[in-house]
């Protein structure tokens, strides 16, 4: 081999794949729908930008040896950056809606009912010619619905760890698309009656509450479901942080420094697994379709566990608050609230909606606690 030979043979021009550059394309689109549609910015710029650098041919960046390759290895390989993030979203996250209001523990349950019902559609995509799925498979694919980003990577890592780019950019892409997703599906299941209805103010919750509200969740997780105690106590621990009022630095912390440096690691760590050989196949469209239909499925479940409590409580409960029993925080909750005052300009349900959102946050992680118990072992 000439010198000229070498030479060419170590150039990107001569070893690249149509599917490197599709995949490169994919990176694109991503970073254009963060930029210009801001879908997700926070991660889909660093996901998008980690799947073209992952594709760059000879350069293995994306591989054991490379710089996004070891990050996975890192921080996602062992569940350590989803585990952060949780702790971050705990100190971001109020809890007062829920302890005013327990009963939006079942909204947040009901929107979880997605998750099991595309475990099955996972299992049922088997009679495609091209696709197999595992249990484990099916289960990491499943947890889609729940539109919790962290946790789909938690799952995926643990049960399908080839399949956690698809998951991965299917969750993200499907929480950035709840306010194009979720409104037409509320309004479908509900009546003008319904959307109009004003609830009464939660009532003031006590310092005390919120302090003891972290250790009662982690002490019934300790006592019925270990297995999701992981992501369960970073999140408490980070809900601690905040409301014990001792620790602001911590807090601050949890909620700036910290998880802004975990989420540029984790989408880079993402990103690099959108190469060619795992992304370009029949699975992967059947994934980001399951994942559209649990989504699907999470809310309009939830609309009508809500619709149930509106007649239970004699018309207290407005059935919208349902949809944002999804893990979408805050996004979910602003939607309903906006749907909300397109029907009454004096119905404001944002602070009503959040006891349902950050109960969905905690039902995913059940969820997935449940189904690594049972898949996992």
């Amino acid at each position: 081999m000439t010198g000229f030979d070498a030479l060419w043979q170590s150039m990107g021009i001569a070893n690249m794949e149509w599917g490197q550059l599709l995949m490169m394309l994919v990176g694109s689109v991503l970073i254009y729908l963060a930029i210009n549609k801001k879908f997700e910015p926070l991660l889909l710029v660093p996901i998008g930008f980690g799947a073209i650098l992952s594709n760059i041919p000879v350069a293995g960046i994306g591989g054991p040896d490379g710089l996004l390759g070891m990050i996975y290895d890192t921080g996602v390989k062992t569940t350590i950056f989803p585990l952060l993030i949780f702790m971050g979203v705990g100190a971001l996250t109020d809890f007062s809606s829920l302890i005013a209001r327990p009963s939006t523990l079942l909204l947040g349950a009901a929107a979880q009912f997605g998750i099991f019902a595309t475990l099955l559609g996972a299992l049922a995509l088997n009679v495609v010619p091209g696709i197999e799925f595992s249990l484990a498979d099916a289960s990491a694919i499943a947890i889609i619905g729940g539109a919790d980003g962290p946790t789909a990577v938690f799952l995926a890592t643990r049960l399908a760890p080839d399949l956690l780019g698809a998951i991965a950019v299917a969750a993200y892409s499907y929480m950035a698309l709840v306010p194009i997703i979720q409104p037409p599906i509320m309004r479908a299941l509900t009546t003008e009656e319904e959307r109009n209805i004003e609830m009464q103010q939660l009532r003031h919750v006590s310092k005390l509450e919120k302090i003891l509200f972290p250790f009662t969740v982690l002490i019934l997780c300790m006592l019925f479901l270990p297995s999701a105690a992981p992501l369960i106590g970073m999140l408490m621990f980070g809900n601690l942080l905040r409301e014990s009022g001792v620790v602001e630095r911590l807090s601050h912390a949890a909620q700036n420094e910290i998880i802004n440096i975990v989420t540029i690691f984790l989408g880079l760590a993402v990103g690099s697994r959108l190469t060619s050989d795992k992304f370009l196949n029949v699975e992967t469209l059947g994934i980001l379709a399951l994942g559209a239909l649990a989504f699907c499925i999470g809310t309009a479940t939830g609309v009508l566990m809500a619709k149930v409590m509106c007649k239970v409580t004699g018309g207290k409960i407005n059935p919208l608050i349902g949809a944002a029993g999804v893990s979408a925080v805050p996004m979910a909750a602003r939607v309903v609230n906006k749907v909300g005052l397109e029907s009454n300009h004096h119905n404001f349900l944002l602070m009503h909606a959040m006891g349902p959102n950050v109960a969905g946050v905690v039902g995913s992680a059940v969820a997935a606690g449940v189904l690594l118990a049972v898949v996992g072992n």
